[in-house]
Protein backbone atom coordinates (compact mmCIF):
# COMPACT_ATOMS: atom_id res chain seq x y z
CA UNK A 1 0.00 0.00 0.00
CA UNK A 2 1.13 3.24 -0.35
CA UNK A 3 0.88 6.26 2.14
CA UNK A 4 1.71 10.12 1.12
CA UNK A 5 3.89 12.15 3.50
CA UNK A 6 3.65 15.74 3.35
CA UNK A 7 5.23 18.48 5.21
CA UNK A 8 3.62 21.46 6.23
CA UNK A 9 6.66 23.23 8.17
CA UNK A 10 7.63 23.08 11.76
CA UNK A 11 6.57 20.56 13.04
CA UNK A 12 3.16 19.61 10.92
CA UNK A 13 2.59 16.45 8.86
CA UNK A 14 0.38 14.45 6.42
CA UNK A 15 -0.14 11.10 6.12
CA UNK A 16 -3.00 9.92 3.15
CA UNK A 17 -3.05 6.35 1.94
CA UNK A 18 -6.13 6.77 -0.31
CA UNK A 19 -8.85 6.19 2.52
CA UNK A 20 -6.98 8.00 6.07
CA UNK A 21 -5.94 11.51 6.00
CA UNK A 22 -4.72 12.16 9.14
CA UNK A 23 -2.80 15.13 10.07
CA UNK A 24 -0.45 16.24 12.71
CA UNK A 25 0.04 18.94 14.62
CA UNK A 26 -1.65 21.81 12.51
CA UNK A 27 0.29 24.79 12.36
CA UNK A 28 -0.79 27.09 9.02
CA UNK A 29 -2.18 30.39 10.31
CA UNK A 30 0.67 32.77 11.37
CA UNK A 31 3.20 30.22 10.05
CA UNK A 32 5.45 32.09 7.89
CA UNK A 33 6.65 29.51 6.13
CA UNK A 34 2.97 27.07 5.30
CA UNK A 35 2.21 27.01 1.18
CA UNK A 36 -1.39 26.43 2.01
CA UNK A 37 -3.93 28.01 4.29
CA UNK A 38 -5.59 26.00 7.51
CA UNK A 39 -9.21 26.38 5.27
CA UNK A 40 -7.76 24.85 2.18
CA UNK A 41 -6.53 21.48 4.29
CA UNK A 42 -9.01 18.21 4.45
CA UNK A 43 -8.39 15.52 6.51
CA UNK A 44 -10.08 12.64 8.68
CA UNK A 45 -8.08 13.06 11.44
CA UNK A 46 -5.82 15.28 13.79
CA UNK A 47 -3.04 14.13 15.75
CA UNK A 48 -1.58 16.97 18.54
CA UNK A 49 1.56 16.46 20.27
CA UNK A 50 0.91 19.30 22.77
CA UNK A 51 -0.68 22.66 23.11
CA UNK A 52 1.72 25.05 21.97
CA UNK A 53 0.00 27.46 19.25
CA UNK A 54 2.46 25.82 16.59
CA UNK A 55 1.30 23.02 17.39
CA UNK A 56 -2.56 23.26 18.03
CA UNK A 57 -3.30 26.71 17.00
CA UNK A 58 -5.35 25.39 13.75
CA UNK A 59 -6.65 22.33 15.25
CA UNK A 60 -9.72 23.68 16.32
CA UNK A 61 -10.89 25.29 13.08
CA UNK A 62 -9.77 22.38 11.15
CA UNK A 63 -10.93 19.53 12.95
CA UNK A 64 -15.05 21.42 13.15
CA UNK A 65 -14.51 21.91 9.19
CA UNK A 66 -13.47 18.64 8.56
CA UNK A 67 -15.66 16.74 10.77
CA UNK A 68 -12.16 15.20 11.93
CA UNK A 69 -11.50 12.93 15.06
CA UNK A 70 -8.68 14.69 17.42
CA UNK A 71 -6.49 12.25 19.29
CA UNK A 72 -4.74 14.20 21.69
CA UNK A 73 -4.24 15.08 25.98
CA UNK A 74 -6.62 14.63 27.94
CA UNK A 75 -7.02 18.25 28.69
CA UNK A 76 -6.79 19.71 25.23
CA UNK A 77 -9.53 16.86 24.27
CA UNK A 78 -11.33 18.87 27.31
CA UNK A 79 -10.32 21.79 25.90
CA UNK A 80 -12.18 21.15 22.03
CA UNK A 81 -15.43 19.57 23.79
CA UNK A 82 -15.83 23.18 25.58
CA UNK A 83 -15.26 24.80 21.79
CA UNK A 84 -18.04 22.77 20.64
CA UNK A 85 -15.78 19.84 19.35
CA UNK A 86 -16.91 16.47 19.98
CA UNK A 87 -15.23 13.82 18.37
CA UNK A 88 -11.91 13.74 19.88
CA UNK A 89 -9.91 10.70 21.72
CA UNK A 90 -7.88 11.39 24.17
CA UNK A 91 -4.97 9.78 25.53
CA UNK A 92 -1.44 10.29 28.22
CA UNK A 93 1.92 9.18 27.41
CA UNK A 94 2.26 4.98 28.02
CA UNK A 95 -1.56 4.70 26.57
CA UNK A 96 -2.04 3.36 22.98
CA UNK A 97 -5.32 4.09 20.96
CA UNK A 98 -6.29 1.85 17.93
CA UNK A 99 -7.99 3.86 14.85
CA UNK A 100 -9.31 2.79 11.57
CA UNK A 101 -5.48 3.66 10.36
CA UNK A 102 -3.82 1.44 12.78
CA UNK A 103 -3.25 2.98 16.39
CA UNK A 104 -1.60 5.84 17.89
CA UNK A 105 0.42 5.44 20.80
CA UNK A 106 1.36 8.35 23.08
CA UNK A 107 5.11 8.37 24.66
CA UNK A 108 6.30 10.97 26.92
CA UNK A 109 8.54 13.80 25.48
CA UNK A 110 9.86 16.45 27.66
CA UNK A 111 8.64 20.06 27.26
CA UNK A 112 5.89 21.92 28.42
CA UNK A 113 2.59 22.20 26.94
CA UNK A 114 -0.29 25.20 27.18
CA UNK A 115 -2.55 27.35 24.74
CA UNK A 116 -3.43 30.84 25.16
CA UNK A 117 -2.19 30.83 29.32
CA UNK A 118 -4.52 27.37 29.86
CA UNK A 119 -2.12 24.27 31.10
CA UNK A 120 -3.28 21.47 28.20
CA UNK A 121 -1.36 18.38 29.40
CA UNK A 122 1.47 16.28 29.35
CA UNK A 123 3.35 16.94 25.90
CA UNK A 124 3.65 13.65 24.12
CA UNK A 125 5.14 12.23 21.00
CA UNK A 126 3.08 9.88 18.85
CA UNK A 127 4.03 6.29 17.49
CA UNK A 128 1.97 6.09 15.00
CA UNK A 129 0.80 2.97 12.88
CA UNK A 130 -0.37 3.47 9.98
CA UNK A 131 -1.33 1.40 6.99
CA UNK A 132 0.98 -1.05 7.79
CA UNK A 133 4.19 1.56 8.50
CA UNK A 134 5.11 2.88 12.20
CA UNK A 135 6.27 6.34 12.36
CA UNK A 136 7.95 8.10 15.40
CA UNK A 137 6.72 11.62 15.54
CA UNK A 138 8.74 13.24 18.25
CA UNK A 139 6.94 16.28 19.22
CA UNK A 140 8.92 19.10 20.92
CA UNK A 141 11.40 17.28 23.48
CA UNK A 142 14.59 16.86 24.61
CA UNK A 143 16.96 14.10 24.37
CA UNK A 144 16.29 11.07 26.88
CA UNK A 145 17.61 7.42 27.59
CA UNK A 146 14.45 5.95 26.88
CA UNK A 147 14.39 6.95 23.07
CA UNK A 148 15.99 4.04 22.83
CA UNK A 149 13.64 1.49 24.12
CA UNK A 150 11.05 2.88 22.05
CA UNK A 151 12.65 1.94 19.03
CA UNK A 152 13.18 -1.39 20.45
CA UNK A 153 9.62 -2.14 20.98
CA UNK A 154 8.34 -0.11 18.04
CA UNK A 155 10.25 -0.62 15.25
CA UNK A 156 9.35 2.68 13.15
CA UNK A 157 10.06 2.91 9.46
CA UNK A 158 10.76 6.57 9.91
CA UNK A 159 11.22 9.21 12.78
CA UNK A 160 10.96 13.01 12.85
CA UNK A 161 13.10 14.77 15.14
CA UNK A 162 12.83 18.86 16.49
CA UNK A 163 16.41 19.93 15.81
CA UNK A 164 16.02 23.81 16.10
CA UNK A 165 17.47 24.14 19.67
CA UNK A 166 16.47 26.52 22.16
CA UNK A 167 13.06 24.96 23.48
CA UNK A 168 14.04 21.46 22.05
CA UNK A 169 16.83 19.10 21.17
CA UNK A 170 19.74 20.93 18.89
CA UNK A 171 20.60 18.95 15.69
CA UNK A 172 23.50 17.17 17.65
CA UNK A 173 20.98 15.85 20.03
CA UNK A 174 18.30 14.93 17.23
CA UNK A 175 21.25 12.92 16.12
CA UNK A 176 21.90 11.13 18.95
CA UNK A 177 18.18 10.40 19.53
CA UNK A 178 17.69 9.33 15.90
CA UNK A 179 20.85 6.71 16.58
CA UNK A 180 19.08 5.48 19.60
CA UNK A 181 15.39 5.58 18.27
CA UNK A 182 17.26 3.27 14.77
CA UNK A 183 14.59 4.33 12.10
CA UNK A 184 16.25 3.60 8.61
CA UNK A 185 14.84 7.13 7.99
CA UNK A 186 14.91 10.35 9.70
CA UNK A 187 13.53 13.66 8.71
CA UNK A 188 14.10 16.84 10.80
CA UNK A 189 11.26 19.23 11.79
CA UNK A 190 10.93 22.46 14.08
CA UNK A 191 13.65 24.51 12.69
CA UNK A 192 14.35 27.73 10.85
CA UNK A 193 10.49 28.87 11.15
CA UNK A 194 12.06 32.47 12.65
CA UNK A 195 15.17 33.32 13.48
CA UNK A 196 15.51 31.82 17.53
CA UNK A 197 15.14 28.60 15.50
CA UNK A 198 17.62 28.62 12.86
CA UNK A 199 19.60 26.20 12.16
CA UNK A 200 22.37 24.53 10.23
CA UNK A 201 20.46 21.15 8.80
CA UNK A 202 23.70 19.35 8.11
CA UNK A 203 24.60 19.28 11.54
CA UNK A 204 21.64 16.65 12.14
CA UNK A 205 23.69 13.94 11.01
CA UNK A 206 22.94 10.53 12.70
CA UNK A 207 25.43 7.44 12.20
CA UNK A 208 24.07 4.86 9.55
CA UNK A 209 20.78 6.50 9.03
CA UNK A 210 19.42 8.46 5.95
CA UNK A 211 18.39 11.81 6.72
CA UNK A 212 15.42 13.43 4.50
CA UNK A 213 15.40 16.73 4.23
CA UNK A 214 11.71 18.32 3.26
CA UNK A 215 10.87 21.81 2.36
CA UNK A 216 7.67 22.89 3.46
CA UNK A 217 5.01 21.69 0.84
CA UNK A 218 7.25 18.56 -0.22
CA UNK A 219 5.44 15.15 -0.35
CA UNK A 220 6.92 11.62 -0.73
CA UNK A 221 5.60 8.42 -1.12
CA UNK A 222 6.18 5.64 1.06
CA UNK A 223 5.23 1.66 0.87
CA UNK A 224 3.66 -0.53 3.50
CA UNK A 225 3.07 -4.33 3.62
Amino acid sequence: MSITLTFHGQSCFQLNDGTHNLLIDPFFTDNPVAKIEAKDVTCSHIAITHGHFDHFADCESIAKANDATVFAAYEICDYLHEQGHEKCEPGNPGGRIETLFGGISFTQAFHSSSFKGRYMGMPCGLMIEFAGAVLYHAGDTSLFSDMELLGQIYTPDVAMFPIGDRFTMGPEMAAVAAEMIGAPTAIPMHYNTWPAIEVDVKQFAPKDIEVLVMEPGDALELSAE
